[in-house]
């Protein structure tokens, strides 16, 4: 199974400063038809993140990391990518050594995707890289939901979003009308606009929407 199209093609990023290494990962992802871009180092990946629009990513992505290093450590990009909230629409797996196998669960532990074992399986490692970019599609939509409720939120009136948390606590018409002192015609029109402008059909699921992208 693989990310919806609509949310973009899928890129996993590779950092790791064996060229060999990198190469190899290229081959294997190319030959399963997933597009790659490499790094030889952390450092270079940061500043390739640093000169992207945000939000990023905007398609589904995850992280082929490897744990040592020359300069920053992998585990050290982790931490700041975990800082900056980004292991869920960017989910890391740690390629390590079999001395690394301890750091790497302890990454694991906090939230990092998994870790593979050099050497590793060509199969067992793309599987868990689709799997990764499936988790990564589910957390773009997620936040395009988000998104897209609030710009829905900005266009509502002060009234309107009265009208509309009211609605949201399962008040009927006549007790918002009574609790805003205004008629239970004017309610019913602000309760379809609210309906319209957030494109539902029903409290419930106004309720639901609002729940789940956090609003």
């Amino acid at each position: 199974m693989r990310p919806d199209p609509a949310l973009g093609i899928p890129v996993v990023y590779l950092v790791d400063d064996e060229d060999v290494v990198r190469d190899a990962l290229a081959w294997l992802l190319r030959s399963r038809r997933l597009l790659s871009e490499g790094f030889a180092s952390a450092e270079a990946f940061e500043a390739f993140r640093a000169g992207c629009r945000a939000p990023w990513p905007d398609a589904p992505s995850c992280l082929l990391l490897d744990v040592r290093m020359p300069g920053q450590s992998g585990i050290a990009l982790f931490e700041q990518l975990a800082e900056s909230g980004l292991t869920e629409t960017l989910p890391v797996i740690f390629l390590t050594g079999h001395g690394d196998v301890p750091t790497a669960v302890a990454a694991v532990k906090r939230g990092a995707f998994d870790f593979v074992e050099k050497p590793f399986s060509n199969n067992t490692l793309v599987d868990r890289v689709e799997q990764a970019l499936l988790v990564s599609a589910e957390a773009l939509g997620r936040r395009r939901v988000a998104e897209s409720v609030r710009r829905s939120l900005a266009e509502l009136t002060d009234r309107e979003r009265e009208v509309m948390r009211l609605v949201v606590e399962g008040r009927p018409n006549k007790g918002i009308a009574d609790q805003l002192a205004i008629s239970v015609r004017t309610v019913e029109v602000h309760r379809a606009r609210v309906f319209e402008k957030m494109n539902v059909k029903s409290a419930i699921e106004l309720a639901n929407l609002l729940r789940e992208s956090g609003a």
